[in-house]
C-alpha cells in the first residue's frame, strides 16, 4: 500500500469535525487544539486531495467534499471498531432513529434507501411512522422529518424539499364534469368538488386565483398527502397536488393538472433534531446524506 497517498489521520479527523459541528472553533474545542491548527488542517486536505471541500465561510460542503465526507466517516468508523481499547463499541453497530410521515417515506426516502444502506453499511437505521399533521410526530427518536412553515424554535433543522402545488384530477373525473380552464375562476371552483386536507389548504391557490372566499367545509377529507392523491385518483374530486411528491400519480396518468401555472406552497419538508445530535457521527452522515440527495 502507499501510504503517502493516505492523508494524516488528524487532518481527516479534523475534517469531519469541521462538518459536522459547522464551525471551526467548535472543532477545534472539540479536538483540544487551535483554531488556526483546524484552518492549516483543513487548507492541508484540500492540497492532499486536490479540491475544495468546503464552499462558503458557513462551512457548507462542496459537492466533492460531501462525497469525500462520506467516505471519511466510513473509514474512521471502521478504524474505530477496529481499534482494542473500542472493542464493546465495536460489537454494537451505530443506532440511528428517524420518524417520517408516510408518504415522504414511502414517494422520496424507500426509493433511495439504498443509497444510505450502501454508503453506510454498519449503521442500524430504525424509521418510525410521525403523525401525519404540520409540526407533530409521534415519539422521541433521534432525527425527525417534519412538514410545515418551518422557522422551529425547539429543535435545529435544514431544509429538505419547498415545493410548487397544483390542482389536479383522475382523468375520468375531467371527462365527466370537465373541461376547466385553468381552474382559477370562482365559478370554475364553485363547480368541482375540492378534497380537503389540513396538510394543503385550498387558501394557497384561492390566494394565487385572488379569489376572497373561505376554506371548503365540504367534501371529502384526509389528514395524510398520499390519502389526498389516492382520493383524487379515485375519481373523488379535485386535489391540491404537491408536483414532486404527487410526481409518481401525474407520472402513472392517475392523476391530470388542471392548471399549467403551479403556485409555492408554504409549507415544506424539514429534517429536524435538538441541539447536540449530531455530535453523533450517524446522525451527522444520516442529515448530510438526505440533504445532497434530495437537493
Amino acid at each position: 500500500m502507499a501510504l503517502h497517498h493516505i492523508p494524516p489521520i488528524q487532518c481527516l479527523l479534523t475534517f469531519e469535525a469541521v462538518a459536522r459541528l459547522r464551525h471551526a472553533g467548535r472543532a477545534a474545542d472539540e479536538l483540544c487544539v487551535t483554531a488556526s491548527a483546524v484552518s492549516h488542517r483543513i487548507r492541508q486536505l484540500e492540497a492532499h486531495v486536490g479540491f475544495k471541500l468546503f464552499g462558503r465561510s458557513d462551512f457548507s460542503l462542496t459537492a466533492d467534499g460531501a462525497a469525500y465526507l462520506a467516505n471519511v466517516r466510513v473509514g474512521l468508523a471502521a478504524l474505530q471498531q477496529a481499534t482494542p481499547g473500542s472493542r464493546d463499541a465495536a460489537l454494537r453497530a451505530p443506532r440511528l432513529s428517524v420518524a417520517v410521515t408516510p408518504t415522504f417515506s414511502r414517494q422520496f426516502l424507500m426509493p433511495r434507501l439504498e443509497l444510505f444502506r450502501n454508503i453506510y453499511p454498519d449503521i442500524e437505521l430504525a424509521l418510525h411512522v410521525s403523525i401525519p399533521l404540520l409540526d407533530v410526530t409521534a415519539e422521541q427518536t433521534d432525527l425527525q422529518v417534519r412538514y410545515g412553515i418551518g422557522a422551529y424554535a425547539d429543535c435545529e433543522h435544514r431544509l429538505l424539499i419547498a415545493e410548487d402545488v397544483v390542482p389536479a384530477c383522475s382523468p375520468s373525473y375531467l371527462n365527466e364534469f370537465g373541461p376547466f380552464d385553468g381552474f382559477r375562476t370562482a365559478a370554475e371552483i364553485a363547480s368541482a368538488r375540492l378534497i380537503r386536507s389540513p396538510l394543503e389548504p385550498w387558501g394557497t391557490w384561492f390566494a394565487s386565483c385572488g379569489i376572497d372566499q373561505p376554506e371548503p367545509h365540504l367534501g371529502a377529507q384526509f389528514n395524510d398527502l398520499g390519502l389526498v392523491y389516492d382520493a383524487a385518483a379515485s375519481g373523488f374530486g379535485v386535489a391540491l397536488v404537491r408536483q414532486k411528491l404527487g410526481a409518481a400519480w401525474f407520472e402513472s396518468g392517475r392523476l391530470v393538472a388542471l392548471s399549467e401555472r403551479p403556485v409555492p406552497s408554504p409549507h415544506r419538508h424539514y429534517i429536524c433534531w435538538q441541539p447536540g445530535t449530531l455530535e453523533r457521527w450517524e446522525c451527522a452522515a444520516f442529515v448530510d446524506w438526505i440533504v445532497q440527495t434530495l437537493h
